[in-house]
């Protein structure tokens, strides 16, 4: 029971050997996040297009809830650029930017998105992630990663360009230039400079001064806590709200109150399918971070149970006034290098943020949104690789189209279109591959009992047997790809008696696949051609038993390809030593 209990509960599995150096170390590391957090929150909550608090409220409740259920131990959860960016587009379809309808629109996302994850979580459903591959995960990232910082200009200017594709945003800024607002620009590129300065500079400078380089790695991510000190107290200083740069204004102090969203005030099943893609790609971003960093100290995480984890900080999102989150891999990083040791340090970071929201929230009214945008635009820089392209060209076609067509639909279209063109594209990449299997003559390697591809080794082969490797599963989107290579391969050898079908790739034969070999067995047998098998594997085998195909085969199932092409020989040599069919593997 507790084993089981333990399972849906990773917290179970620490807590009862938790230590005073955890302690210590989860302690250090979560003051460390939430001194980046607090900058980052109220930023990500500006490029969803919502009021800074709600990126404060995204990163206290949901926090506590994967420390709960989440199974890495240095995961980080909270708001970040691409789901954020996507919270955008989805409230975007349903309310107006800036209004009360948009909050709870946003407010329904994160609890949608919750209610799917937690679900596909008990069913079992993390092999999901699966279906996307990296190169259009980093494909749809880069392009994400474009779109935020070109929609963040609009702040650096200080002019109200808006738009969902890269066009239609250039195009709104492009007409507004000249509304221009010099110190907002002062401000913005103040604070690009200096964030961009201190990723590596500041780290410099402090070790110049003498401090430890661990240190001085970790002070230099606290850059934007420092930018946004200084540019609030400029403002209130100067005045820059009275001379037009755009404050973040008032922030109402306290938490808010618990309670389910209001499924009335927006049409939220217009919110579904938005929840369900955020819900996949935050999955895969948080999944693809918490595996690296587990690895890292050799331990694992279930991607199920992270289904159930992320799940549930995003339910917790949405009784709390929160937008979407998930594993963020800055913040996550910046958590793994101060030296958390357990879910401990999220608790404590949501602790932290609770404190800021309030007691802190009153000095965030002269925060420029400039600088916010500084801080968004300086984060994604990271995001964005276009070498992808070049380096899909040079391994595969395929990759670079499906690489190519996300990024471009993305840049075109919107995050939602990409994310739907990323799925498409794995799978129809996937299914391309499949389709055309790699399938090799192969002979003898001589004086071994090898058999390679006739076009890439000296071998031996007879006029009378082919041998051919086919290396893929069967199913039914290569079948009769398959029965149409070993059919022409055939018509070029008139000579031929005997065809021997290497299985040692075979994994799986679906139905169209086991009726395309009777297709290929008949054939032969037409033409006085015998059929065999070598190399099948035990689960293909008892498989294949279950219907009358090995009966009706012309041929034999052998237990290797040596043994198979030996056997043959010592038939057309007028040696016919065979004894009965040997057993498969």
């Amino acid at each position: 029971m507790f084993h089981h209990l333990r399972r849906y509960l990773p917290i179970l599995s620490w807590a009862g050997t938790y230590r005073r150096s955890y302690a210590i170390s989860d302690l250090l590391a979560a003051v460390i996040v939430t001194i980046m957090l607090i900058p980052q929150s109220l930023a990500y909550a500006l490029l969803a297009g919502l009021p800074a608090e709600m990126g404060l409220y995204a990163s206290i409740l949901p926090l506590a809830a994967y420390a709960l259920f989440g199974t890495s131990r240095t995961l980080s959860v909270g708001p970040v650029a691409v789901v954020s960016l996507m919270t955008a587009a989805a409230v975007g379809q349903v309310a107006a930017p800036g209004t009360a309808q948009a909050v709870v629109a946003a407010i329904l996302l994160a609890f949608l998105s919750g209610a799917f994850l937690v679900m596909a979580g008990l069913l079992r459903l993390g092999f999901l992630a699966n279906f996307l591959s990296h190169p259009v995960i980093s494909g749809f990232i880069t392009a994400s990663g474009i779109l935020i910082a070109v929609s963040q200009l609009k702040h650096i200017l200080g002019i109200s360009g808006q738009g969902e594709s890269l066009y239609a945003q250039l195009v709104a800024m492009a007409g507004q230039l000249p509304d221009t607002n010099l110190p907002t620009v002062v401000i913005g590129i103040g604070a690009m400079a200096f964030l961009l300065w201190s990723r590596t500079g500041l780290k410099k400078l402090l070790m110049g001064l003498g401090v430890g380089r661990d240190v001085a790695a970790i002070a230099a991510k606290a850059g934007p806590v420092v930018a946004v000190v200084v540019t609030i107290l400029c403002a209130w200083w100067l005045d820059l709200g009275e001379k037009g740069v755009a404050l973040v204004g008032d922030v109402p102090t306290g938490l808010p109150a618990p309670g389910l969203p209001d499924f009335g005030a927006v049409p939220w099943p217009d919110l579904v399918i938005p929840a369900v893609l955020i819900a996949i790609i935050g999955f895969v971003e948080s999944v693809s971070v918490g595996h690296t960093l587990a690895a890292k100290r050799r331990q694992r995480i279930d991607p199920n149970q992270e289904l159930i984890g992320l799940g549930a900080a995003n339910l917790a999102a949405g009784v709390s006034s929160g937008f979407p989150v998930t594993g963020g891999f800055s913040r996550s990083v910046v958590n793994f290098d101060a030296g958390a040791q357990t879910q401990a340090s999220s608790l404590l970071t949501a602790a932290g943020i609770a404190l800021a929201a309030m007691f802190l929230t009153p000095f965030l009214a002269y925060l420029p949104k400039a600088t916010l945008a500084a801080t968004i635009i300086v984060a994604v820089l990271s995001l964005v690789d276009l070498s992808i392209l070049g380096r899909a060209w040079r391994y595969s076609l395929s990759e670079f189209i499906a690489v190519t067509a996300t990024l471009g639909v993305t840049l075109v279209l919107g995050v939602e279109a990409g994310v739907i063109c990323g799925v498409a594209a794995s799978l129809a990449m996937h299914l391309y591959k499949t389709s055309r299997p790699h399938i090799a003559v192969i002979g003898q390697v001589p004086g071994t009992e090898h058999f390679r591809n006739v076009e890439r080794h000296r071998v031996l082969t007879r006029p009378h047997t082919l041998s051919v490797r086919v290396d893929e599963s069967l199913y039914f989107a290569n079948a009769s790809y398959l029965e149409d290579c070993i059919l022409s391969l055939v018509a070029e050898r008139p000579e031929l008696r005997h065809v021997v079908l290497m299985c040692t790739a075979v994994n799986e034969i679906d139905m169209s696949a086991l009726e395309a070999l009777e297709a290929i067995n008949d054939n032969l047998r037409d033409q006085d051609i015998r059929l065999h098998l070598s190399e099948v594997k035990g689960p293909v085998m008892d498989t294949l038993e279950k219907t009358d195909f090995l009966s009706h085969l012309t041929g034999q199932v052998f237990l290797s390809q040596h043994q198979a092409v030996a056997t043959i020989n010592q038939w057309e040599d007028g040696d016919d030593k065979a004894g009965n069919r040997p057993a498969s593997a």
